[in-house]
């Protein structure tokens, strides 16, 4: 259910920090990429090679003593599809309600857009403050969700409310922060080159590895999207994507208009051509072939945007040259957008990691984007679709 989100787990300074590293490895277990920032009262009870050990990644502790980022704060904030503070210390939960940004995690979850999970933990006699009941009123109608506290040993030998829930218990409120809802925004993605027969052994097809495609599916996921990924890719997906694996151009064609959704990110690169014929025994050299007749494919991103009841449409176009037959086919198609990208480009062809792009509009109007990783433009992709999608409703 967790493989491939991104947890942004917050520690904050209290004795039940130690169990904020079990429950650490336990999202580590779950294929969750996991990153911490500590506070620096949270550094008195445990230290962050401990964390740096289970999750991989160096935790973040300071807005400023970072060599890594100038604005640790903003990028972890965009980065994390949930962020989990356990344990949510009496101090904490109050600069969040009142908006103070004094330190690393209270300046991220200022910045944050995604779901926050808190796990309060403290003395009963603190819980149970009119303060602390006051901040929990603000934070539970400005959306924020709570495991916990429960009832049991406190620090010093003391017993009440006011213990942090257990590693597991915080586990089971990801998972179900995590799982789609019923009313979450449906998102088809298509990806990977097609391959038209030659006969059963040889196909016409091109060097698109999916990669761009399913990590956009990978992302919608992890913001909690009902996806379902068409592909001829055997890469790995998120786990909540539903794949339909397919070959053809007509395989996809037929697959995508099964598919009811609200926004269709047509990341495949579909063959235009395919043999006129595909005999059902291998051809022989020696008897020879004097040609291949080919033929056009069905026009699977023009199906979508036919539809009678159309959802937002992304193009893409992978291109060898200029722009402006980018341009041209954005405003042609009639797609909501289309991204752009040159495969000529060092670092932006088929089978890279990384992307250089260029967001064109149903107008022609552009939008380029600097080098970035395959994720950071899935990440950006979809906060197009988040923003621009639902104003169009």
């Amino acid at each position: 259910m967790l493989d491939g989100r991104r947890v942004l787990l917050a520690v904050t300074g209290g004795v039940a920090a130690y169990k904020s590293a079990y429950l650490a490895r336990r999202l580590v277990e779950a294929n969750v990429e996991v990153r911490v920032i500590l506070t620096d009262s949270a550094l008195e009870f445990i230290g962050p090679q401990t964390f740096a050990g289970i999750t991989g990644n160096q935790p973040f502790t300071s807005l400023f003593a970072e060599d890594r980022s100038v604005s640790p704060h903003t990028e972890l904030a965009r980065w994390a599809h949930l962020i989990v503070v356990a344990p949510a210390t009496a101090n904490t939960i109050a600069k969040i309600a009142t908006g103070v940004s004094s330190d690393l995690v209270s300046a991220t979850l200022l910045a944050a857009e995604c779901p926050v999970l808190l796990a309060p933990a403290m003395h009963t006699e603190m819980w149970e403050s009119p303060a602390t009941e006051r901040n929990m009123k603000t934070l539970a109608a400005d959306g924020y969700r709570f495991v916990g506290p429960v009832s049991g040993p406190l620090a010093g030998g003391d017993q009440g409310m006011g213990r942090v829930a257990e590693p597991e218990a915080i586990l089971d409120a990801v998972e179900a922060l995590m799982a789609p809802a019923k009313d979450a925004l449906r998102l088809l993605v298509t990806a990977g080159g097609t391959r038209e027969p030659i006969d059963p052994v040889r196909y016409v097809g091109n060097r698109s590895s999916g990669k761009m495609g399913h990590a956009i599916a990978n992302e919608g996921a992890g913001r909690g999207m009902a996806v379902t990924l068409v592909t001829s890719s055997t890469l790995p997906v998120a786990s909540g994507v539903k794949v339909v694996s397919v070959e053809t151009a007509q395989e996809m064609a037929d697959a995508v208009a099964e598919i009811d959704t609200d926004v269709a990110v047509m990341a495949a690169a579909v063959a235009d051509f395919r043999p006129a014929e595909s005999p059902s025994s291998k051809l022989s050299r020696s008897d020879g072939l004097e040609e291949i007749r080919l033929e056009p494919t069905p026009d699977v991103l023009a199906s979508v945007v036919a539809r009678e009841e159309r959802p937002f449409v992304i193009g893409f176009a992978a291109e060898t040259g200029a722009i402006d037959r980018a341009v041209d086919k954005a405003v042609k198609k009639k797609v909501d957008l289309l991204i752009y990208n040159n495969v000529t480009e060092p670092g932006s062809g088929f089978g890279t990691d990384t992307n250089r792009v260029v967001v064109i509009d149903s107008n022609g109007d552009t939008d380029s984007w600097p080098l970035m990783s395959k994720e950071e433009v899935a990440a950006g992709i979809l906060d197009l679709i988040v923003s621009q999608a639902s104003s169009s409703e």
